[in-house]
């Protein structure tokens, strides 16, 4: 299989007017970047606008679809965005979470072993973040990939990824919402995909304790729990 000899950067947005442009700016400093396409999931805000504005190229769901979808849909975007620039290589996917600022730059080292070769996908580590729930919905994700693949994640669900286009074909359909991450691991490495982790200095918005906070959870937990169900159905 040859690797890579590109890439384009992904990133996933809900409500995330205030972070935004600060994302896609520090993604757009990324050595290499052949495009930055922001998915607005059917955002309140200004998000859209705001990251047009930063320079994105900007696709917008008119109503919220889930992580999963929206990370097709970026997808689908840089194929289209690959096609207008000539015959080449299909370009690497790498995903960014939106609310990571200017510390986004930092995914950089996520794309070196995808363009050398080395990985078929990237997971990014990142350093201890404040705050932060007691650890649920991580520990349903590892031993449930660890269970199913043997294979024991660090950050079970870092939504920094750099995948290579054949990685990404292989592991649709996504797993909706929150288990995407979780499902995604799991397929890549049934088939016998290189996954390999990368620490990356990132900091991101940290979900915090009131209520808002524990239904977040309480849907992560259950779509960690549904995309583990179903691989096990499939097992």
């Amino acid at each position: 299989m040859t690797p890579p000899a590109a890439f384009a950067v992904v990133v996933p947005a809900k409500d995330e007017a205030a972070r935004i442009a600060r994302t896609v700016a520090a993604v757009q400093g990324i050595p290499g970047a052949k495009a930055v396409v922001v998915v607005d999931d059917g955002s309140s805000d200004d998000t859209s606008a705001l990251a047009a504005a930063a320079g994105a190229d900007v696709v917008r769901h008119s109503r919220n679809r889930g992580k999963g979808a929206a990370m097709t849909t970026g997808a689908e975007r840089v194929a289209m965005l690959q096609e207008g620039s000539g015959p080449g290589a299909s370009w690497a996917l790498l995903f960014v979470d939106a609310d990571l600022e200017d510390s986004a730059v930092e995914t950089a080292p996520l794309v070196d072993p995808v363009l050398a070769g080395e990985a078929d996908m990237t997971i990014a580590v990142l350093p201890p973040q404040k705050g932060g729930g007691r650890g649920l919905v991580v520990n349903l994700s590892r031993t449930g990939i660890e269970r199913a693949t043997g294979w024991t994640a660090t950050q079970p669900l870092s939504g920094m990824r750099c995948l290579t286009r054949e990685a990404f074909e292989a592991a649709r359909p996504l797993a909706r919402g929150w288990g995407v991450e979780t499902g995604l691991t799991i397929d890549l490495l049934r088939q016998g995909f290189r996954v390999q982790e990368v620490p990356c200095d990132l900091h991101h918005r940290v979900t915090g304790t009131d209520w808002r906070a524990q239904l977040h959870r309480a849907r992560q937990y259950r779509d960690v729990w549904l995309a583990l169900a179903w691989r096990r159905r499939r097992s």
